[in-house]
């Protein structure tokens, strides 16, 4: 048994989520001399497994052998009710970043803005300040294990010279309409690439089939496989997505796109290199409407997406190529 200090790290979900604690998981392991566990669901130990910053991974399904270890600090990076009930059974000084929803439910119901203007990776590092530790400034981190490699039928795609278009995202209402894709891509003769998950392959089916060029790798690579793709791209376009802070790990050329969220919640590109841009309809009275998303637009009309400029984005491209 290691004799080291043990810091406990919680957050359980999503990708995105979990990419925006590294810093905090980084300077916790090189800036204090202890042993650094981290706790999540196993549907994500895929985005902390290679990170060399933690000891031990902890799943939440085996929560209760987490009695046994005797914690020095407890840090809950998730801060919901299930963290709650955890952390009452959990040895050591706990600490709990603020998450603001008495903020953020006064601008979605009321528009009326009282969140501060910091990132919520700040937010997260307030929440081990009183460990000593501070923001070293190296931003995001994302590993992608050695040997991971693309299909033979990505060959053509050659490094820094084509753009990754991330089309998906947990909630519709966070996602760039089909129509809307193709509008800026058929205004672009660079080589691109649509990014995404299983449940977006049939989406990205469809744009490929009316554009009748670019490549469609929605469905078809694992989670490293996808990152190693927008690792090598020239440009990322994304939506607000887990995709969005990876490609702001690897320190990108990024345009957000934002629809029903806002940057103003505090979970935009964190330290995005200068040539990034956020794209967002600023004038729907109706915005932003949730902190999270919908599964379609409550008012119907979707102006938040659909009426995005596509002639912006295409023009933000031409600044990186």
């Amino acid at each position: 048994m290691s004799s080291k200090s043990k810091i406990l790290i919680i957050r359980l979900s999503s990708i995105g989520d979990i990419v925006l604690t590294t810093p905090v998981i980084r300077a916790i392991s090189q800036q204090l001399d202890v042993e650094v566990h981290f706790l999540s669901k196993p549907a994500f130990f895929r985005v902390l497994v290679h990170n060399p910053y933690i000891d031990v991974l902890h799943s939440y399904d085996d929560r209760e052998s987490l009695k046994e270890i005797d914690f020095d600090a407890v840090i809950d990076l998730h801060n919901n009710l299930k963290t709650f009930l955890l952390k009452r059974n959990l040895k050591g000084k706990h600490s709990s970043f603020f998450k603001l929803n008495i903020e953020k439910w006064l601008l979605t119901t009321f528009k009326i803005n009282r969140l501060p203007n910091k990132h919520i990776v700040d937010r997260y590092l307030d929440a081990v300040a009183f460990l000593g530790v501070k923001n070293d400034g190296k931003g995001l981190d994302y590993f992608i294990p050695d040997g991971t490699q693309l299909p033979a039928s990505f060959s053509d795609l050659k490094d820094n010279a084509y753009i990754a278009f991330v089309i998906g995202g947990q909630h519709s209402t966070k996602i760039l309409p089909a129509h809307k894709v193709i509008e800026v891509l058929s205004k672009i003769s660079y080589p691109f690439v649509l990014v995404g998950g299983p449940e977006d392959k049939q989406r990205g089916e469809e744009i490929i089939s009316v554009l009748d060029r670019g490549i469609n790798a929605c469905g078809f690579l694992t989670l490293d496989q996808s990152s190693l793709l927008v690792k090598n791209a020239r440009l990322v376009i994304t939506n607000d997505t887990g995709m969005m802070h990876i490609s702001a790990a690897f320190s990108k050329d990024i345009i957000s796109v934002w629809g029903n969220t806002a940057p103003v919640f505090g979970m935009h590109p964190y330290l995005a290199n200068e040539r990034s841009t956020m794209v967002e309809n600023v004038d729907l009275w109706c915005r932003p409407c949730s902190k999270i998303g919908y599964s379609k637009c409550p008012l119907g009309h979707f102006k938040c997406m659909n009426e995005i400029d596509a002639n912006e984005i295409v023009k933000l491209c031409e600044k990186s190529f």
